[in-house]
């Protein structure tokens, strides 16, 4: 089974390239004018020029050293084969220290909670321009509908519709710059705000420095979303497009900031998005808006199914349901997430009712994210040898400046904030608990050699006495040795119920660092009768175990390396295989383990939640008509002595 090529050699700079990058890469930062200027006025207070100048430069140079100089010019350097993403650039280091991967679990939970607040917010935003023409409609409700039906059409896949995001978001972006531009003839002294020295002056001197920062900070929470997303088109599209992206959101700030210098002194009297819009564009202003929103809000879903398929082949994650609904590369779907998603997302708007309010939620998550990024790429900038007082230089000015941000929405937190990273801080417990439970079990290893056991699976085969199981009996196995296997299997096959089959095969798939390997290896243990087979695929890859043991059988019988024919004459295919039989082993904590009570509640919760989450045979792309599912103890430590006495009475 050979490696493919990396499926990226399309991603190469094109006309289509940067138009499908416009639809699938800036949905999230693209759809920020819609609520950043209004939050950083904040509700039901007067318009200050500082707050309004500063606030804008404050935009342009957070847009610029954050996400210009960071993530697009910097970060999305750091690829694995193309892939992007926290889990991605957490492969490239993970060799170098093993705390790196606390910064990894952080920021992919906090990026998995902030696919909670993303959707409500730019929908809301976006519909509650209906008020503006209609005062009263029930915006909260539409908000509410046409999110639960984004969520629901995932499960059918959306490469049809996929194709027309990018167009739309080329009208979306040009609006924005058109829409600024008609506003910025009323006052143009606000290109001065492009100088540092406005934003520099409102934080030394205003007593709303840190409440005007927080809000600042929403302009750049997609910067993150772009990098989980450069696998989709390739670094060269998204940089070359983010010119035009910058340009016209730039543009669409100033213009809102003349705008608002227009109602100087007076209380912001409406969105000053909606604002700087004739009257007689709203409605198709509106339409554009929600389009632009939805599209925003699927992109940050799609990727947290990658996130999350990623962060399950890593093992910090349960192993959940992954569908993929079409042929589209990277499309998949992972039902468990997309309803934690729409309950997060409908919870949001019940809870907050209002993208005013939302406003305080949204940040605080995602500045985490962006931290422990930062600690990542320092570490991925010492392996690519660049001199460490550049390291020391990247790393303490981004500390630094993300630390102001993290302060800035700290404050944010008992308004709203406690929401996201209450959901972050649950699924960073989950994945602590996956990790510290793998290393429980790695610890107290039960793996045997399987050549201690081959006369006796040798003798179980060609005893006709005993009913045939199947031609080729295959256990998945989490032993990495060629030679070993669990104990647990070997019990299965010869004593809960002995299973007579042709040939044995015990299977163990490890997760590559590179996202597309697909290589494996064979062990003959004994010919013809006992294998095992180590599979390396990538994060990335379909697991399908069926059709991957069907090809490495027929490869094996075409290079005269197994012999099924002796044991299987009724086959008339040229390559003849037989019939497969998965067996998997569940288990459960047995009472005859004597573990410390710590690791007892830590191993006990984990098979719990093992149990709840989607079958192995889902996982590994079984066909259910040829899986056997088996509940087997788990005996780590064994009870050493057993203070029981013997008592004779008369």
């Amino acid at each position: 089974m050979n490696t493919p090529s990396t499926p990226h050699n399309h991603h190469q700079l094109s006309r289509a390239g940067l138009l499908i990058t416009l639809g699938i890469i800036f949905g999230d930062i693209g759809t920020s004018p819609l609520y950043v200027m209004k939050a950083v006025i904040g509700e039901g207070n007067t318009i200050d020029r500082l707050v309004v100048l500063g606030g804008i430069s404050l935009v342009f140079w957070t847009l610029t050293i954050q996400t210009t100089l960071k993530y697009v010019l910097l970060t999305l350097r750091a690829d694995n084969n193309g892939e992007g993403g926290i889990f991605s650039l957490y492969t490239l280091v993970r060799r170098r220290e093993r705390w790196l991967l606390f910064p990894a679990i952080i920021g992919g939970a906090a990026m998995l909670s902030d696919g909670m607040i993303t959707p409500p917010i730019s929908v809301s935003s976006a519909i509650e321009g209906l008020a503006i023409k209609y005062p009263g409609i029930p915006t909260m409700s539409i908000s509410i509908l046409i999110i639960s039906v984004l969520f629901f059409v995932q499960r059918f896949g959306t490469a049809a519709v996929g194709k027309s995001f990018g167009p739309i978001m080329f009208v979306w972006f040009s609006m924005l710059a058109i829409l600024g531009l008609s506003q910025l003839g009323h006052a143009p002294e606000v290109l001065q705000a492009l100088s540092p020295h406005y934003g520099i002056q409102l934080l030394v001197s205003s007593p709303k420095a840190f409440v005007v920062l927080g809000a600042v900070f929403l302009c750049t929470t997609g910067a993150e979303a772009l990098y989980a997303d450069l696998g989709h088109c390739g670094r060269q599209n998204i940089q070359v497009s983010w010119i035009f992206v910058k340009t016209c959101l730039v543009i669409n700030y100033l213009g809102q900031a003349a705008w608002l210098l227009q109602y100087e002194g007076q209380v912001i009297p409406e969105n000053p998005f909606y604002g700087i819009m004739p009257h007689w564009f709203l409605w198709p202003g509106i339409i554009i808006a929600t389009m632009a929103a939805i599209i925003a809000s699927q992109a940050l879903i799609s990727g947290s199914f990658t996130l999350a398929s990623e962060a399950i082949r890593l093992g910090v994650l349960p192993k959940l349901t992954v569908r993929y609904p079409s042929n589209l590369k990277g499309q998949l779907y992972i039902p468990a997430v997309n309803s934690f998603l729409w309950i997060g997302c409908v919870g949001v708007v019940l809870l907050f009712q209002h993208s005013q309010k939302m406003e305080a939620a949204y940040g605080l998550a995602i500045i985490l994210a962006m931290l422990c990024t930062t600690i990542l790429l320092s570490n991925w900038l010492v392996i690519r040898r660049v001199k460490a007082v550049w390291v020391w230089a990247f790393l303490l000015f981004y500390v630094f400046m993300e630390g102001l941000f993290l302060v800035a929405n700290s404050f944010k937190f008992h308004e709203g904030g406690y929401v996201t990273v209450a959901m972050a801080a649950l699924l960073f417990g989950v994945m602590i608990l996956w990790v510290t439970a793998k290393g429980i079990r790695k610890r107290y290893s039960d793996e045997v050699k399987i050549k201690d056991y081959v006369d006796q699976l040798i003798l179980l085969s060609n005893d006709g006495d005993i009913p045939k199981y199947a031609t080729n009996l295959v256990f998945m196995s989490s032993a990495k040795s060629p030679k070993k296997v669990e104990d647990n299997i070997l019990y299965s096959i010869l004593q809960t119920q002995p299973k007579r089959a042709d040939v044995y095969w015990f299977v163990h798939i490890e997760t590559t660092d590179e996202p597309y390997t697909m290589d494996y290896e064979v062990n003959t243990i004994a010919p013809n009768d006992v294998y095992k087979v180590n599979f390396s695929l990538g994060f990335r890859v379909q697991q399908r175990m069926n059709v991957f043991m069907k090809k490495v059988v027929e490869e094996l019988v075409e290079n005269d390396e197994l012999s099924l024919y002796s044991k299987y004459h009724s086959m008339s295919s040229k390559y003849p295989t037989g019939d497969f039989r998965f067996v998997l082993v569940q288990e459960f904590l047995s009472n005859e383990n004597e573990l410390p009570w710590f690791e007892q509640l830590i191993m006990s919760t984990y098979l719990t939640v093992k149990g709840w989450v989607a079958s192995p045979k889902n996982w590994f792309g079984l066909d259910s008509d040829s899986v056997a599912i088996e509940e087997a103890p788990l005996v780590l430590q064994p009870v050493r002595e057993v203070r029981l006495k013997r008592v004779r009475r008369g």
